[in-house]
């Protein structure tokens, strides 16, 4: 099985890496709010899009590692398509990180086959990352948000603590294929609910932000809608 390798920078208390990592395993974890309420919300918007309740919670999406990219737009069909911002976990070389990808998910697929849903859609991952040692010992105060630009206005679209979320221990331990894991592996954590309810945009930004270390992980991408013609 070949993998994809990607390009980041590692950022590191005394420094700066460039790195070359190779994703042999991509697994996107939903339903992983630590407020029930809060992941209930979640649940009820996208449920008012014809989409089903998951079955158990959190729940585990294996889904192709080619479909993670850093390329500044993406390509999708129709005009159904929408962003999500998430903590990504990355274990490769020996060592743990944390970055933030977009879970960009075709919500008129995700109604019939989330499991589907989670192939159809590239899913965009910053450039850079932090050793996840340097960031547990404050893991709840930082921040995740995300802007979505709608009919050219850019709007603020989700924003929260990852506190919200389980830990990132928690989410690896909830999953069951640790040696698949082990051998080069990235997993989106969960996200936060959409601020106005879901929608699509033609461009996608996000962040998160560590206020204890004064620093932020930033990515964008534009979305280029392709035709739907039969």
């Amino acid at each position: 099985m070949s993998g994809q390798s990607l390009n980041f920078s590692v950022h590191r208390r005394d420094g700066v890496d460039a790195v070359t990592l190779t994703i042999n395993h991509f697994v996107i974890a939903g339903w992983t709010g630590r407020d029930k309420a809060a992941v209930e919300k979640h649940i009820a918007e996208l449920e008012e899009l014809g989409v089903k309740r998951p079955a158990s919670m959190p729940v585990y999406y294996r889904a192709s590692c080619a479909r993670l990219t850093q390329a500044p737009a993406i390509e999708c069909t129709g005009p159904d398509s929408s962003g999500e911002v998430e903590f990504m976990l990355v274990e490769a070389g020996g060592e743990r990180y944390l970055g933030i990808g977009s879970d960009h998910t075709d919500r008129t697929v995700e109604a019939y086959g989330i499991t589907v849903s989670k192939q159809v859609c590239d899913k965009p991952v910053g450039r850079d990352l932090w050793l996840l040692a340097d960031v547990t010992p404050h893991w709840d105060q930082l921040m995740l948000r995300s802007w979505a630009v709608i009919n050219g206005e850019r709007v603020l679209y989700q924003q929260g603590s990852v506190a919200t979320m389980l830990p990132p221990g928690e989410v690896r331990a909830g999953y069951n294929d640790d040696a698949s894991l082990a051998a080069g592996s990235a997993m989106l954590c969960g996200t936060l609910a959409a601020i106005g309810g879901i929608r699509s945009a033609s461009r996608f930004e996000f962040e998160i932000e560590d206020p204890v270390l004064g620093r932020k992980i930033q990515h964008a991408y534009d979305v280029v809608e392709l035709p739907v013609v039969g």
